[in-house]
């Protein structure tokens, strides 16, 4: 079952008093400090969610030419979904702070498994709070193990060598979600080597969303978004960011938008930036 891409904190208060079979997953994370996530969880967090970590379920540990934030193999992501009582059938809700970048990641993660049934809470825990719903610091019942498949894959995904050979054939456009300076060049802090990968697109992520947090609505995501893909269809680009979170939070937002079909570039800059020789543009 397909469900729609963000769900609000109504809708989801609802769904929770009115289903039986739905998982909540905090996605609360701090890049600069891992162990963040964890803690604002057990500070509160909404009633019976999960937590689930950056680090330890949505990216495995790898090289640095892989990248800051690799994905898992799809049956470990699985395994580890499974665990948290996860199953085919499920109705999952993913939230985080209030930005969603986290959140988007597990959205399409488990999209990646053909797991469709899954939607990010618009707005995240602050519109959950400010709408009077209720937080807890009580953790959850213990889960049964679900039955999670791994299925044909709802996303698609492109690796090094084809970025790199798409900056001569130019038939794809590649899109960096990273804040303008970043993509320029500038206040690099996170990679050793600043700037973007050449002919690439920018469209920074927190451009997704409303001042409080809440995505924009679909019709100004397709005009904004369609502006920055330069002409080129959906199913042409290619998502890009620093470590391939913020990427998903873009591919989530052209699901809200109706502009399905890009791929996402999982190495990211973080990749790019540590392999000997990658072109990098900058300004």
């Amino acid at each position: 079952m397909k469900a729609t891409p963000l769900i609000s904190a109504q809708e989801l208060s609802n769904l929770l008093k009115t289903a039986s079979n739905v998982v909540v997953c905090d996605c609360r994370f701090e890049l600069s400090n891992p162990q963040q996530g964890v803690n604002l969880y057990n500070a509160g967090h909404i009633p019976e969610a999960r937590h689930v970590d950056l680090d330890q379920v949505l990216s495995t540990k790898g090289a640095a030419g892989e990248g800051r934030h690799p994905l898992p193999a799809r049956e470990h992501f699985a395994q580890a979904m499974a665990a948290i009582g996860i199953s085919d059938n499920t109705r999952v809700v993913c939230y985080d702070a209030n930005d969603s970048m986290f959140a988007a990641r597990l959205w399409w993660m488990l999209r990646w498994i053909g797991h469709d049934n899954v939607s990010v809470l618009d707005g995240g825990l602050l519109l959950w709070e400010q709408a009077g719903f209720p937080v807890t610091t009580e953790p959850p019942e213990p889960a049964r193990e679900g039955r999670l498949s791994v299925r044909d894959s709802l996303t698609k995904t492109v690796g090094f060598e084809e970025v790199l050979a798409n900056i001569d054939s130019a038939e794809r456009l590649v899109v960096d979600a990273r804040s303008p300076d970043r993509f320029r060049g500038e206040n690099e802090t996170l990679d050793p080597v600043g700037g973007h990968i050449p002919g690439a697109a920018n469209r920074f992520f927190k451009d997704n969303l409303q001042p409080n947090g809440a995505f924009k609505d679909a019709d100004t995501l397709r005009r904004e978004i369609s502006d920055s893909m330069n002409g080129q269809s959906p199913d042409r680009v290619i998502s890009q960011c620093g470590s391939g979170v913020t990427a998903c939070h873009n591919l989530l937002a052209m699901e809200v938008a109706g502009l399905s079909g890009a791929a996402l570039y999982p190495g990211s800059w973080s990749q790019w930036s540590n392999t000997k020789d990658a072109p990098v543009a900058k300004g």
